[in-house]
């Protein structure tokens, strides 16, 4: 059975059970699950398309993948599930390429893989409350990874008006710590230098728990009651969610991986209110400063939507203005997409070149800062883990080509950097 992030051209056994990943962390965590589920029912000869529906571009590229993936097998089963098949089935069940589609409770299920007698299985969402089910076992998480994702939130409560996801991930519920826990000690125990914690609104994680802990009580559980980790990493975390335990063990805690990315959004106060988005652009900045005043190391990453329905061009340059001052080094810059279901779908649309053009200009804002960082990397060495031949991350992140890498860390000196990576020889 192989699970890869998107198609690449590899062969693949007739027999064989392919999934295909499409979007967040959190999708190549459960893409985990869905093997060991798709094994335990002794399911063969089927591609599995795990999708997304963050934007209409995800969605048309799941389409794509999914013809793609009947031109390369014509005699396999078509599965296709994640976001965009939960939120709107009977689209994806009328591709004639598609033989089922699952929904999000379902895809986790073995017996669900097992039972073929219903073409679509897509439940209500919003009536899942339980999360255990949605851990995928570390039996099964892939020990020869050096990154391991484990999940330990899912679904989200808040209601941004540009957001579908909630369609698709339904209302927030928690992994209990203990259940987290045992699953990370199990992953260090195989060899997995690298955990990543992954959620919808990970920084709500507990809140539906009992006493209601918040996520920093989880990150510290970890690291006490699995000593052995080498490196503990997050996901995406909301600003005005961080209590102050996180902050401490993010800036303090040398196991936890100096690198943050931020749900931050746009950077004018204005659009994020109409994004019902629950930081203000100082709060924002305050925090990064905060982080990098603790933790000069740190690097910040940040997902930022270009072109919101009414944003003039003040509000434009206020996002690019943003990078700069929250110090941000990573961006992950999303042109802004009309989606079902969300009210900004029926708020005063910008042209789409406009909403091209502005994220060009956020990317290439992105681009400048990602220089300035590789620039600070050259001519230093670090130790870095390396991900496969010829490619390591630094803690922060950064991304490092080097020829002759021996894993799963790698001590490294810097020479040069393409704009995207650092290039690096042994040190």
């Amino acid at each position: 059975m192989s699970a890869r992030l998107a198609p690449n051209g590899a062969p693949v056994r007739a027999d064989a059970v392919e999934i295909v990943t499409l979007g967040c962390r959190l999708n190549a965590a459960e893409s985990d699950a869905m093997a060991a589920a798709a094994r335990a029912a002794n399911l063969t000869g089927a591609v599995i398309v795990n999708t997304c529906a963050v934007t209409a571009e995800a969605v048309r590229q799941a389409r794509q993948t999914i013809r793609r993936a009947r031109r390369d097998r014509p005699e396999a089963q078509i599965i296709v599930t994640g976001c965009a098949a939960q939120i709107d089935p009977d689209a994806f069940a009328a591709m004639p390429e598609v033989d089922r589609v699952l929904g999000n409770a379902e895809k986790l299920l073995a017996p669900t893989f097992a039972d073929e007698s219903e073409r679509v299985r897509v439940s209500d969402i919003m009536a899942v409350r339980e999360m255990a089910p949605h851990l995928a076992r570390a039996d099964d998480a892939g020990s020869s990874r050096t990154r391991a994702y484990v999940q330990v939130q899912n679904g989200c409560d808040h209601r941004c008006t540009f957001c579908v996801i909630p369609f698709g991930r339904g209302n927030a519920r928690s992994a209990p710590a203990g259940a987290v826990i045992d699953q990370v000690r199990r992953l260090v125990e195989q060899g997995c230098p690298e955990i990543v914690l992954t959620g919808v609104d990970l920084t709500s994680w507990g809140a539906d728990l009992p006493g209601a802990p918040q996520l920093g009580a989880l990150v510290a559980r970890i690291l006490r009651h699995v000593p052995d980790l080498p490196r503990l990493r997050l996901s995406s975390l909301d600003v005005i969610e961080m209590d102050e335990r996180l902050f401490r063990l993010c800036t303090e805690e040398e196991r936890v991986a100096p690198h943050l990315h931020l749900s931050l959004q746009h950077g004018a106060d204005l659009i994020l209110k109409r994004m019902k988005r629950r930081h203000s652009r100082a709060e924002a900045i305050a925090l990064c400063a905060r982080l990098k005043r603790a933790r000069p190391e740190i690097a910040l990453g940040a997902d930022l939507i270009a072109g919101f329905p009414t944003e003039t061009d003040a509000h434009a340059q206020d996002q690019l203005t943003l990078v700069d001052e929250a110090q941000l080094s990573f961006l992950h810059v999303f042109p802004f997409s009309p989606r079902p279901h969300a009210p900004a779908a029926k708020m005063p649309q910008l042209p789409p070149a406009r909403i091209k053009a502005r994220a060009a200009a956020l990317r290439a804002k992105g681009d400048e800062a990602l220089a300035r960082h590789l620039d600070a990397w050259v001519g230093k060495t670090a130790t870095a883990l390396v991900e496969r031949p010829g490619f390591a991350r630094l803690p922060d992140f950064t991304g490092v080509r080097a020829d002759d890498l021996a894993g799963p860390f790698a001590r490294l000196a810097f020479t040069g950097h393409d704009g995207a990576d650092l290039i690096a020889e042994a040190a």
